[in-house]
């Protein structure tokens, strides 16, 4: 395993690209209505990412069509856009993005209610997204990468969800997809020490029903195996001296 320690220069890229990122997931979350179709948001997406000048690093990464994974409902991750996938009142819809800003790369996943959802989804969006806060506790120097994997696990725990176990976070820098894996379920090692200069994204997948997920025909598309709604949520995370710095979210 080689995990990479940005230098100060570094840091300060992706610091802009975590910004960037941000910027374009808030225009994505205010675009998402019922009525538009899954390629919309691509579309609009890409043109948010390339105006500010930057470069969508999911678009033919190992063969992905899209700038922006678009997943809907049961579907967990690398939904594919399509102009006949169109958004319903009460739907559900993780946006996983990223981009490359002079050579560095940010990534972040949301999930949206579209319209009025179900108390169930909105419980789920939230727990989901209280499942990273609680693992960030222990994303410092000086402590291990698993205890990130163990408290999101157990605050998940709480609520009967199923934890994602087939796909995990990872870090990141001048690729998407760098060392270290970042599990979100416990770990029987207690993994890496965390140092300062590390970047890491960090997205727990969770599932209302089991953890259990298969991938559909086009072999990008994962869902989850009984059919129950899934939630993203992921930001790219700085290791710092202290408190961690999250480069994709302002606090």
């Amino acid at each position: 395993m080689s995990v990479t320690i940005k230098s100060a220069r570094e840091i300060e890229y992706m610091r802009i690209a975590g910004k960037l990122l941000e910027e374009v997931h808030n225009e994505l979350g205010a675009f998402v209505k019922p009525g538009i179709s899954t390629l919309d948001i691509d579309r609009y997406g890409e043109k948010l990412i390339r105006e500010r000048g930057c470069i969508p690093n999911f678009l033919n990464y190992n063969g992905y069509p899209a700038s922006i994974c678009v997943s809907v409902n049961d579907e967990v991750v690398h939904g594919i856009p399509h102009k006949e996938r169109i958004l319903m009142e009460g739907d559900i819809v993780s946006l996983d993005a990223g981009l490359i800003y002079k050579g560095y790369h940010s990534d972040a996943a949301r999930t949206h209610g579209v319209g009025k959802i179900s108390k169930e989804a909105e419980q789920l969006i939230a727990v989901t997204r209280q499942s990273f806060f609680e693992g960030i506790k222990y994303a410092r120097a000086g402590r291990h990468l698993h205890e990130i994997s163990a408290a999101i696990n157990d605050y998940i725990d709480q609520f009967g969800y199923g934890v994602v176990q087939d796909l995990v976070g990872h870090g990141i820098g001048t690729k998407l997809h760098e060392d270290p894996q970042i599990p979100n379920f416990r770990q029987k090692r207690r993994g890496i020490r965390l140092m300062p200069g590390m970047t890491l994204a960090i997205e727990p997948m969770i599932n209302a029903g089991g953890w259990e997920v298969c991938w559909l025909d086009d072999d990008w598309t994962v869902v989850t195996e009984d059919g129950s709604l899934s939630a993203h949520y992921e930001n790219t995370v700085l290791i710092t001296g202290g408190e961690p710095e999250l480069l994709t979210l302002s606090l």
